[in-house]
């Protein structure tokens, strides 16, 4: 039995957990596990699922007797336990034993976590298993992804077409092989008005992408990002990242040095949290004020005023916001 660790960022997206699901179905592939034989189980959030008869919640139950006997008819099966991260410490201290004690040359098993493991697997993953990173992908990296993709389908795109998809769906390629697959019907040319005609809206934008281009100032982009963003997200969910940013902010602002600002925050992208760190110079207190005051009036005024108001009220904090942070 090989035991193998899919290991993405915690704060990725659609792209990176489809990204990890490949990795996977390869692992298996690799080792001549056909699908069927793939048995999958999917953790629970924190807090969720049945309660089992023992450490195990209901739905995790199945890997007992996976990890306690092989196959009967000697066939090679695999184990696929995705949201690995959700597994409370208990669960991880069972199955890391079952693991540990597995004498089963047939089968293989892996996990795909958005984040850490129980510590009791970790352990056991140094010592029986393998690792395998998958990176927080961004914007700038999709273009190389699209261009193979493109090709396996028999299609062509120009730059104008590609810079559409991103700007359709941003990281989630999962979203965007799916697209690749409907223009083969209109292909193999594929052109900039071709995309957009086709795909109108971007699904699920993440509201990061937003406050990312407030920081930079860029009232355009952000906009853009905003619109996208409302398609599926409410506004009052909108209010709340901007005001988790501001907190963030104020907090880089005040702390002596970086490693009590994260301290502080108490987690979240390196990246991100490097970023607000670099700049924390560059935003006057009375632009933090003038930002917390604006987000309490807009607050107020989407759950007061009449609907038709709200996208409005958005923009303009949006705009203000790129001018007080920049």
């Amino acid at each position: 039995m090989s035991l193998v660790i899919v290991s993405g960022p915690s704060d990725g997206g659609p792209g990176e957990r489809e990204r990890m699901l490949e990795i996977a179905q390869q692992h298996f592939a690799e080792h001549d596990v056909d699908r069927s034989q793939v048995v999958r189980i999917d953790v629970p959030g924190r807090g969720a699922g049945e309660e089992g008869d023992g450490a195990l919640r209901m739905e995790l139950e199945p890997i007992i007797p996976f990890l306690q006997s092989g196959s009967l008819f000697g066939e090679r099966q695999g184990l696929l336990i995705v949201d690995a991260q959700n597994l409370q410490a208990a669960e991880g201290t069972v199955i890391a034993a079952l693991i540990d004690g597995a004498d089963l040359a047939l089968n293989e098993v892996v996990f795909a976590a958005a984040g850490k493991l129980p510590s009791a697997l970790t352990s056991v993953a140094k010592v029986r298993g393998t690792t395998v990173t998958v990176g927080r992908m961004w914007e700038r990296d999709v273009p190389k992804w699209i261009g193979p993709e493109a090709r396996k389908r028999g299609l062509k795109l120009d730059d104008g077409a590609v810079s559409a998809l991103v700007a359709r769906y941003g990281t989630d390629t999962g979203s965007i092989g799916r697209a690749l697959d409907q223009l083969v019907e209109v292909g193999p040319d594929i052109t900039e008005k071709m995309v957009r005609d086709r795909f109108r809206n971007r699904p699920d934008e993440p509201a990061w992408h937003i406050t990312d281009a407030i920081s930079k100032g860029e009232a355009g982009e952000a906009l853009r990002r905003l619109s996208d963003f409302l398609v599926h997200g409410h506004p009052l969910v909108y209010l709340a990242t901007l005001e988790s940013d501001l907190r963030r902010r104020s907090l880089a602002s005040a702390a002596p040095d970086e490693a009590t600002f994260r301290e502080w925050v108490g987690g979240g992208s390196d990246r991100q949290l490097s970023i607000l760190w670099q700049r924390r110079n560059r935003i006057r207190e009375s632009s933090l004020r003038k930002a917390q005051e604006a987000l309490l009036r807009a607050d107020r005024a989407i759950k007061t005023e009449p609907e038709e108001t709200h996208r409005v009220t958005l923009e303009r904090l949006t705009v203000a916001m790129c001018h007080w942070y920049r």
